[in-house]
């Protein structure tokens, strides 16, 4: 298979866009993948044992709208097998899992989920949604966490911010208080972000102030799905980078508060 993070990260029935897919099944790559494997119980490398057009008749059979078989086994062990059953679109414009085994697992992170508290369990449910490729509810619950979360994250956000920059930053979270809307609230503050929550100049809020906004309007699962996992990944460096920066200041400034008792006692 031509795309490791395909057979690794997708869940069944999501689509993943490809440039160009070979036109028969003997021109397929396979490349190798890293999965967890529960007899070795770590992760290993898996390698692909069988060949693309096994149950078709001939190597270079045309690929346009097939689904072919991947079985992959445990390079460690020689034992546990992964299997997978991929789609090819009619028109070779995209792959899709259609089938798995074991099973995709949807892997939450345990950080975010405690830092989220009561909103946790949005956060799972919105996992499960994505696993089964149901964009639409995915995106629904993710939207819901910030709908609720919005308010403290943006008082949190003002604890790292300079004194010169968190006198225009408190003009606008005043006036998020005066709004109901997430979108509007997230308009106001999302060009006065510090550069700690920068990523190389990118702007996560108004990133996520797009997402919520244009994925009201997503006619399908599989639009849904994309600005789901948009919202998921701001949500969780948002909030993850806000913990972490937080605690930082603390760290100094309670070794700052230590170094300075210890030389007034001299």
């Amino acid at each position: 298979m031509p795309y490791k993070n395909f057979l690794e990260e997708y869940p069944l029935y999501r689509k993943f866009s490809v440039a160009k897919i070979p036109p028969t099944t003997d021109r397929l790559p396979v490349v190798q993948i890293n999965m967890d494997c529960p007899i070795c119980k770590s992760s290993q490398t898996f390698a692909m044992k069988n060949e693309y057009w096994e149950n078709l008749n001939y190597a270079n059979y045309p690929i346009d709208g097939i689904i072919f078989r991947a079985v992959y086994l445990c390079y460690h062990c020689q034992k546990f097998e992964r299997v997978f059953f991929i789609k090819v679109d009619d028109n070779q414009k995209w792959f899709m899992k259609v089938g798995q085994y074991p099973a995709w697992i949807t892997k939450g992170n345990v950080n975010i989920e405690k830092l989220l508290g009561e909103h946790s369990s949005y956060y799972h449910k919105g996992l499960v949604c994505e696993s089964q490729g149901y964009g639409i509810g995915a995106f629904g619950y993710y939207r819901r966490i910030v709908e609720e979360i919005i308010d403290s994250l943006l008082d949190e956000i003002a604890d790292l911010l300079t004194e010169q920059e968190l006198s225009q930053y408190q003009d606008a979270l005043s006036k998020t208080k005066k709004t109901i809307v997430t979108q509007e609230k997230i308009d106001l503050v999302k060009d006065l972000l510090p550069p700690i929550l920068r990523p190389e100049g990118m702007n996560p809020l108004a990133t996520l102030h797009s997402a919520l906004s244009e994925g009201l309007h997503a006619e399908s699962d599989e639009q849904c799905l994309e600005y789901a996992e948009t919202c998921r990944q701001i949500l969780i460096f948002l909030v993850n980078q806000v913990a972490v920066s937080k605690a930082a200041s603390r760290g100094f400034t309670e070794s700052m508060r230590k170094l300075l008792e210890k030389k007034t006692r001299k």
